[in-house]
């Protein structure tokens, strides 16, 4: 029914956006292996850029670069306004903020420690903050040379580690609590790129050429979507007491050692009339 609702409709249910993950993975080796991709010393490499709809874990947009390139020059090509989009420090451009606010992008995103804040003013709160959030504030980002057009609202508080984390966003209606959350929705896509190194091979390159390297890295994505979605199928047709995790899906298959009734669902998935 959600998905159904016209935009003003949602509005007025304040049904909110979806979250959009965005970041980048690296794969490095040695520069004689990939000449057309150099990084600092004698390395090589290349990066996968990605959006992962969280919750979901359904890829939204990926685009490949060589290794040097910064993430923020690809962040153009997998965001998306009908989401919130949820990144770390490489995609903090001050600057951009203003864009993404006359764009209607949304977003929620870490900023590096150092970030100056311009005239803060504290954010009115009727209770005390709860759990490691510390301050709620509007401000201007940036120094007098890259001070940013606009007010952003900033939230900071610490990881488990003690650690400052700093989000900037232009959402005001969610409570600092509620930003924080959204952030911590980023691991998703961590998990993700590990996920594609770990069980797909990626970081042992078949290939040298471009279209070798960055076939191989499609292949390996093509290979994640339709194991997702027979994961994803399955799992809304199963008993409740043969539903899997994704992790446990995926171990099992490798295995074949999926339980019976999985069994029997892939078995009529494949089975030609």
């Amino acid at each position: 029914m959600i998905s159904k609702c016209n935009r003003p409709t949602r509005r007025n249910l304040r049904i909110p956006k979806q979250l959009l993950i965005a970041d980048s993975t690296k794969i490095t080796v040695g520069m004689g292996r990939l000449p057309w991709a150099p990084l600092k010393g004698e390395r090589a490499g290349i990066k996968l850029h990605g959006s992962l709809v969280a919750d979901e874990g359904c890829l939204h947009q990926v685009t490949e670069t060589t290794g040097n390139c910064p993430d923020l020059l690809s962040c153009e090509d997998i965001r998306g306004k009908h989401f919130i989009l949820v990144a770390d420090r490489a995609y903090g451009k001050h600057k951009l903020f203003d864009d993404y606010l006359e764009q209607k992008q949304q977003f929620v995103i870490r900023l590096r420690d150092n970030t100056h804040f311009h005239e803060p003013i504290p954010r009115k709160r009727k209770r005390e903050f709860a759990g490691s959030i510390e301050q709620d504030f509007t401000c201007q980002l940036g120094t007098k040379a890259t001070l940013s057009q606009h007010r952003f609202r900033i939230v900071k508080l610490t990881d488990p580690d003690g650690n400052p984390v700093i989000l900037a966003t232009n959402l005001h209606k969610p409570s600092a609590e509620a930003i924080a959350e959204m952030y911590k929705k980023r691991w998703q896509i961590e998990v993700f790129f590990r996920w594609i190194k770990q069980h797909l091979n990626v970081p042992t390159l078949f290939g040298t050429t471009p279209n070798a390297v960055f076939g191989q890295l499609y292949t390996a994505l093509l290979v994640y979507v339709i194991l997702k979605f027979l994961f994803d199928q399955g799992n809304a047709l199963v008993h409740q007491s043969a539903k899997l995790t994704f992790a446990e899906f995926d171990r099992l298959f490798s295995l074949n050692n999926l339980p019976t009734e999985w069994t029997v669902y892939l078995t009529s998935k494949f089975t030609l009339p």
